[in-house]
């Protein structure tokens, strides 16, 4: 078997077997197999795409080039929930512990921002002391006694995707729905989830930005998941605006814990109890799903789910004390607010801008490995839907460099489009299709 023959035959259109995927993805995790010609395959399955045996057998591939989780041992039935990304997401920050107080045992791999979209790691690392490299002995001992655990990509699991990941990053090959789907679902395979919920973003600040590119793939990933024995539910959630109000590391860490504390904005509040309400279904213990998002909404109330935020960060070496004081956390030295030139109701609120311009004051990455600034962000004082009147404050800037604030403010108030009659506010939730 060669792999200029396997290159050839994708490039052609035509379906490869499981024997030449494995072949190829073993080759190339192990060095035998060289960047070029992976390279190569990959502008294939970019350009022909991928059957779904194809990418079920890509995505097993890419497992098997690592360790495989089993984790029986610390319960029969662990949840994980994956984001494919979006401005001002920091769900994982407030599901997680919400979901763990309701009993559930939450055991996740998170990744890092790139671009205009935000990392669950950076948000966390935002928390003085705080690991995300555990083992994965503190992985399974965490996840026994605190019920909750969020650690980076390990090079013991799905090691392939790491590779794979960087060299589309470098060859424009990163939106290809089959490719995407491989590389979320081994990870999540490799981590030993038996229930996963998947919130596929659509919209302008995610990598769907159209609905049936969303639907798409959140169904290749449902039927994967299926195939493989996993129990599966993806929601497909709108991404035409941020979520939440605040967008940058420690902003939207402190926006979670409000929400924890039941003071959060309505918007990620729903959005928060709608993910986690599908989590516990999961376990099937309740198809009434009311009654689960009551439950969910009495463990804030009653601060149980905060207190579980503080004994996970506490087991992950961090301070727990910025669950009560906002202070402990990283703090912009300019902190300015941008007024709306003009009245009018918000009609458009472009994320990608809030996102990139995040990203400029240092709060993001343009390429793997640039360091963040946690501090920095912007805080939204007006969506989609809101009427503001002039003069009124549209948002405000955290910034650390005078001229990255003076260059992010041009921007970020062309990312407003004001109407003179009333806007709807998009739908949070567009639709749940259930494993």
């Amino acid at each position: 078997m060669r792999a200029i023959d396997i290159i050839a035959k994708k490039r052609d259109g035509r379906v490869l077997s499981a024997e030449e995927i494995e072949f190829l993805i073993q080759g190339f995790n192990e060095g035998s197999i060289p960047d070029y010609q992976v390279a190569a395959w990959l502008m294939a399955v970019l350009l022909r795409g991928m059957e779904r045996q194809e990418t079920i057998d890509l995505t097993m591939a890419i497992v098997r080039s690592g360790r495989q989780l089993d984790l029986h041992d610390v319960d029969p039935f662990v949840v994980d929930k994956h984001s494919t990304g979006g401005v001002g997401d920091k769900t994982t920050v407030t599901v997680g512990p919400l979901v763990a107080a309701a009993g559930l045992k939450v055991g996740k791999i998170s990744g890092r921002g790139l671009d205009f979209t935000g990392g669950t790691l950076d948000k966390l690392e935002a928390i003085p002391g705080f690991r995300v490299d555990l083992s994965m002995d503190e992985f399974r001992a965490q996840l026994r006694e605190i019920g909750l655990v969020v650690v980076g990509q390990s090079p013991e699991l799905a090691p392939a995707d790491g590779k794979l990941y960087a060299l589309r990053d470098a060859t424009a090959t990163v939106n290809s729905i089959p490719l995407i789907a491989s590389s979320i679902m081994s990870k999540k395979i490799a981590s030993g989830a038996n229930g996963i919920v998947l919130d596929v973003k659509v919209g302008q600040g995610a990598f769907m930005e159209t609905r049936e590119d969303a639907l798409e793939l959140a169904r290749l990933m449902v039927d994967i998941g299926q195939r493989l024995g996993r129990k599966v539910r993806a929601m497909i959630a709108d991404m035409s605006q941020p979520l939440g109000r605040a967008v940058g590391n420690a902003l939207e860490l402190q926006e979670a814990i409000d929400t924890l504390r039941g003071h959060g904005p309505e918007d990620f509040y729903r959005h928060c109890l709608a993910l986690a309400t599908e989590m516990v279904l999961l376990t099937r213990q309740s198809e009434d799903k009311s009654a689960v998002t009551a439950h969910l909404e009495q463990l804030i109330a009653s601060g149980q789910a905060l207190e579980k935020f503080r004994q996970w960060v506490t087991a992950q070496g961090g301070d727990p004390a910025v669950a009560d004081d906002p202070s402990r956390l990283p703090a912009a030295r300019l902190v300015r607010e941008v007024k709306a030139p003009y009245g009018g109701y918000v009609a458009a609120l472009d994320p990608q801008e809030i996102g990139l311009s995040s990203m400029l004051l240092g709060g993001g990455r343009s390429k793997k490995g640039d360091w963040i600034d946690h501090a920095v962000g912007i805080v939204l004082h007006a969506k989609i839907g809101d009427r503001v009147e002039p003069g009124q404050t549209l948002m405000t800037i955290h910034a650390n460099d005078d001229g990255k604030l003076a260059g992010a403010q041009q921007r970020l108030l062309a990312a407003y489009e004001l109407s003179e009659e009333p806007v709807s506010p998009p739908p949070l939730i567009h639709e749940v299709l259930a494993g």
